[in-house]
């Protein structure tokens, strides 16, 4: 089947694309707004329940391990069932789950509930990442992709706010705190009703007569099965099935996307959820300095994601990934170097590694959505997501005793060791998918193509 300018890869952006992209960024708004409101919760949560540094990185920790198990479960139910149902029903858990976190009454309820939410969290990456990316046009995938997990920073900084503005509403201000991405996730439900689902998933059914359904709602009259470019009629290729992101060229694949995923995260969740407590341990105190300057981190996130969904499209992904992590590094390990370093070089610090994070943290989702087929992949996001949260989740539970036993300069130096894994990782293992078909990269091979030069037919 010849390709053409009708096919749906090739068309315009439209009104639809960005809906859909502003639809599906309310799940990265409300893991990052989640995963940082803790942080801002625990300056009443812990003296209100008498928490021990153990049992507060284990709070830490708990969100990380749902999302481990939401990923990994949710993203092959995803691939059975389908996008659209899912779309909707996760929100409603993540709902539940956040009320239920502000409810509780005793320290292993806050931890079980956010447990829970983690869950939900995660299997919102590969439920809304994979129905995005089947949408999209290939020449605007990797930004509009990048720009959904971008909000995730636009979310923590937003928890930042709220807990500035609700600080002094007395003891209990947790409970508000732990329970309010609960109203994100009911406006984020109302918004997604009504979303079609994914016709590259429907075509991967059989299911071509509501394939070609939603594909002349979305497109047009004049398009139909064959614009799509999922399959051509002379594939001989068998389905993919589960045991297809561990076998051939997907298997390094999926090893590259666990392993930068987590050593992007590890520091990435450390700092954010631990941020108030980095800048008490530079010697900062005080509302302005300990809300005001988490606040400032978190919108660096924000900052640096506008020149990287710009990088993303223009140098490629792979040097985008490599090139974060070197600077990572180098911010991270800075203080460590550096005798007696004052606050202000700390605070310096935690902003280069922010903004150099912010970069490129949403190529978390764009590479595994470009590198699998359609069969598989919200199982590989998923598959991703869960790997990446094992070292995440150890590293948020150590993180609080670190500072407390080696201070902040060490504590970031092990950052920068982890920073500059991935730079290694990102090197041997990753690949270039720039300006690629999602057909093209879902046959498993890795054509020799310069991070300048984009793909055409």
């Amino acid at each position: 089947m010849a390709r053409t300018a009708t096919m749906v890869d090739e068309v315009p952006l439209n009104r639809f694309h960005i809906k859909l992209t502003a639809f599906s960024s309310g799940g990265p708004f409300i893991d990052g707004y989640a995963l940082s409101v803790l942080g801002i919760a625990l300056l009443t949560l812990q003296p209100a329940l008498g928490m021990s540094a153990a049992e507060v990185g284990l709070l830490g920790a708990s969100t990380l391990i749902g999302i481990f198990v939401g990923g990994g479960v949710f993203g092959w139910v995803t691939d059975k069932v389908g996008r659209h149902t899912m779309y909707i029903v996760d929100l409603i858990a993540l709902a539940v789950f956040s009320i239920a976190s502000g409810l509780a009454t005793e320290t292993w309820h806050v931890i079980a509930a956010r447990f829970l939410l983690g869950v939900a969290i995660g299997a919102d990456y590969p439920i809304a990442t994979s129905l995005l990316a089947e949408f999209l046009p290939r020449k605007y995938r990797g930004r509009l992709l990048g720009a959904s997990f971008v909000v995730w920073a636009v979310g923590a900084a937003a928890a930042y706010a709220v807990g500035f503005m609700l600080k002094d509403i007395g003891p209990d201000a947790w409970r508000w705190l732990l329970a309010s991405p609960a109203l994100f996730a009911i406006i984020t439900l109302l918004f997604r009703l009504g979303t079609p689902e994914s016709p590259r998933w429907l075509y991967s059914k059989g299911r071509f007569e509501e394939c070609r359904a939603v594909i002349k709602k979305v497109w047009g009259p004049d398009f139909d099965l064959e614009n799509l470019g999922e399959v051509d009629e002379s594939d001989a290729a068998p389905r993919a099935t589960f045991k297809t992101i561990f076998q051939g060229v997907f298997l390094k694949r999926t090893l590259f996307v666990a392993l930068f995923w987590t050593l992007q995260v590890i520091p990435m969740f450390a700092v954010y959820t631990f941020a108030p407590d980095l800048l008490k341990s530079f010697g900062m105190h005080g509302d302005a300095n300990l809300y005001g300057g988490s606040l400032l981190i978190s919108s660096l996130f924000v900052v640096g994601g506008i020149p990287g969904l710009w990088l993303v499209e223009k140098i490629g992904r792979k040097s985008l990934l490599a090139g974060t992590f070197a600077i990572g590094a180098v911010a991270l390990a800075i203080p460590f170097f550096i005798p007696n370093v004052p606050a202000e070089i700390l605070f310096t610090a935690l902003a280069i590694f922010a903004i150099s994070s912010g970069a490129a943290n949403f190529l978390q989702i764009v590479y595994p959505n470009e590198l699998f087929p359609t069969e598989v992949r919200a199982t590989a996001v998923g598959v991703g997501t869960a790997l990446s949260r094992i070292g995440s989740a150890v590293s948020t539970y150590l993180m609080p005793l670190m500072i407390l036993n080696f201070g902040a300069s060490k504590s970031l130096m092990a950052g920068a060791v982890i920073a500059l894994a991935g730079l290694l990782v990102t090197i041997l293992l990753g690949e270039e998918t720039m300006g690629r078909s999602l057909k093209d990269t879902a046959t498993g091979e890795v054509p020799v193509v310069s991070a300048k030069t984009r793909v055409t037919r």
